[in-house]
């Protein structure tokens, strides 16, 4: 029997993606992705698929979905939203069975501002250039190179057993942090006057109202430049902190541009990328200098992390030796931070 995903409603920024689009960027193809690739890897891990297997990225907007053809086996981590199952509260990161005519419903919650639905099984569509990740400004992956709206079926196949209870996901690197964002100054400090790089570590920011996934525009201080605001264009990395000619800094997100022109004071580090991603527009943050090794040491020790794996556990109901097994406990071998390809 054949299964889909049935989707009723889906706000703007609603994908599907994958681990992202790899080995292309030379050529000026952003790899987009997952925005937080930490809860992206704690809903593959809880669902048992494939890592790196595409998921639906759910936004600020929400989704609800329905199940047609069989039931479909779920899992949902990243943000707090309110995820509700026929009406029933569910907590934010849990593995769950969708039956077939069942409304699960996603909403922005107390905090975050993604989240990812993996499956128990895979997200049957046609790749484009070996991955499935949505990148809208192309128009390229996922379900017509856009975002989900209400009326599209998404095929699946390999589908594995669902949990046969309602489980509750917990992995320790999801945990809300209020520590300032980690990042490595450079390559282009000396682009900006000493007064302003105090600044750029001293002020609170907020994300603007101007952000998505290309770049989160910063809010708050205005950064003077000391050697003006072009350079000739060279690459730019996942979370690298562009100041252009205003002085509003942008961190350049997953569906970032492949190369820019304007100075970067800094880049934020890998093991903060998907704890910033969460930041809400409004909401308010401040910077922390570290140095490439201690940048190392926190992608090391989260990437320990998610090797070990996620903790379901049962809502209530028999914990079964069957039970235990669809739940999928695992200690896999992940990588949260999806590093950049050399290009």
């Amino acid at each position: 029997m054949s299964a889909w995903l049935i989707i009723r409603a889906a706000g703007p920024g609603v994908t599907v993606q994958d681990a992202g689009r790899r080995g292309s960027l030379r050529f000026g193809v952003t790899p987009a992705g997952p925005m937080d690739a930490r809860a992206f890897a704690a809903a593959n891990l809880a669902a048992g698929a494939a890592m790196g297997a595409a998921a639906i990225e759910v936004s600020l907007g929400g989704l609800e979905l329905t199940a047609e053809g069989e039931t479909i086996g779920l899992a949902i981590a990243g943000g707090e939203f309110d995820i509700r199952l026929d009406g029933a509260p569910l907590p934010f990161a849990c593995a769950l069975a969708l039956e077939p005519g069942a409304h699960l419903v996603i909403r922005a919650g107390r905090g975050g501002a993604w989240c990812y639905v993996a499956i128990a099984g895979r997200i049957d569509l046609p790749p484009t250039l070996g991955s499935l990740a949505t990148h809208t400004r192309s128009s390229m992956g996922g379900l017509e190179g856009r975002g989900l709206r209400a009326g599209d079926s998404l095929p699946l196949a390999d589908l594995a057993a669902p949990p046969r209870a309602l489980l509750a996901l917990e992995a320790s690197w999801l945990a809300a942090s209020e520590e300032p964002i980690r990042a490595v100054l450079g390559p282009q400090a000396d682009y900006f006057t000493p007064e302003a790089i105090d600044e750029f570590l001293s002020a609170r920011w907020r994300v603007g109202q101007r952000s998505d996934r290309m770049a989160y525009r910063l809010e708050g201080a205005r950064l003077a430049h000391a050697k003006g605001h072009d350079i000739v264009s060279d690459g730019v990395a996942l979370g690298a902190i562009q100041v252009p000619g205003d002085g509003a800094p942008l961190v350049l997100m997953a569906d970032r541009q492949p190369t820019g022109g304007y100075p970067k004071i800094a880049n934020v580090i890998g093991a903060d990328i998907g704890r910033f991603a969460q930041r809400r527009p409004g909401e308010a943050f401040s910077f922390a200098a570290v140095s490439i090794e201690e940048a190392v040491a926190a992608r090391r020790a989260q990437s320990e992390a998610v090797d070990a794996g996620v903790r379901l556990r049962p809502m209530g109901g028999e914990i079964s030796t069957e039970l235990l097994l669809s739940a999928n406990l695992i200690g896999g071998v992940a990588d949260a931070n999806l590093p950049l390809e050399k290009e």
